[in-house]
């Protein structure tokens, strides 16, 4: 009975395995894919042809025209591609600057109204850019910042979330290594570098993932503080999908999950060490 229900548990996981990847199999297969068997298979949800969209496992004729053509011939993508390196690495990177000093002093640092702050901090982390679009806008109007790359990046370098994420890690170290440090005559700031720093490595890189997955993601932040379309970011210029250029598309996508793949896998072990070492009680 235990094995039938083994078995039964691991037929549902892989099959949600599954489930979970079929969208990446489904780009990937369609970077490999003719225009023309392209145009058969999804012409319908183009509202071209009749009939239902299909889709198969595997081309018929595999092709790289595709992907040639966006890395040889469609310079634009190179813009825009730079355009969210641009905007999401200096925000991940300010997250750190600026949220890990803010994390040890929540976290070690015992001052009035601390827990009030704190709590603000996190109220700020649970609201939606729906609620601070508006005050974000008038800032950076009468910063002169609107379309610029600096109006993506000063609001998420200011992000609460990191902040939160850093506290946890911070307060997860022993109190003992603190008080020894102190009694050898080590400052704050001095301990914050030395010790704070490297013992919560996990919880700096695993704010820097997640800042980093947010900010190559993000759609609203450049839809309403970017204009121009010469400094749009990769979550702009793909949904500008026709059929005529669904190769071109398919391929864009693939390579624009590139670098957010990459960042996950290098900081995954990172950013399970954080989230355990932020679960762990003094």
């Amino acid at each position: 009975m235990k094995q039938v229900k083994r078995a039964a548990l691991y037929a549902g996981l892989l099959a949600l395995a599954l489930l979970i990847w079929w969208p990446l199999w489904f780009i990937v297969m369609g970077i490999f894919l003719p225009a023309d068997e392209l145009t058969a298979l999804l012409g319908p949800v183009f509202g071209e042809g009749a009939g239902y969209a299909r889709w198969f496992l595997l081309p018929s004729w595999p092709t790289l025209a595709s992907l040639a053509e966006l890395l040889l011939d469609t310079p634009e993508f190179f813009a825009v591609f730079w355009n969210s390196c641009k905007q999401a690495f200096p925000q991940a990177l300010g997250q750190l600057i600026v949220g890990a000093p803010a994390a040890w002093a929540f976290a070690r640092l015992r001052f009035p109204g601390r827990r009030a702050l704190f709590g603000v901090y996190v109220v700020l982390m649970l609201l939606p850019f729906q609620v601070t679009m508006v005050p974000s806008y008038l800032v950076l109007n009468r910063l002169n910042l609107m379309d610029t790359v600096w109006a993506v990046i000063l609001p998420g370098i200011f992000s609460t979330y990191p902040v939160f994420i850093m506290t946890r890690g911070f307060e997860a170290i022993p109190k003992s290594v603190i008080e020894a440090a102190e009694l050898d005559g080590a400052g704050q700031f001095t301990i914050f570098l030395r010790l704070g720093l490297p013992m919560n490595l996990s919880g700096l890189i695993s704010a820097f993932v997640l800042g980093f997955l947010e900010a190559w993601g993000a759609v609203e932040q450049p839809m309403t503080f970017l204009e121009s379309a010469e400094n749009w970011p990769l979550t702009l210029y793909l949904p500008q999908v026709v059929l005529d250029n669904l190769g071109l598309s398919m391929a864009a996508s693939f390579i624009a999950l590139m670098p957010a793949l990459l960042i996950f896998l290098f900081g995954q072990r990172y950013l399970e060490q954080g989230i355990l070492q932020g679960a762990v009680k003094e």
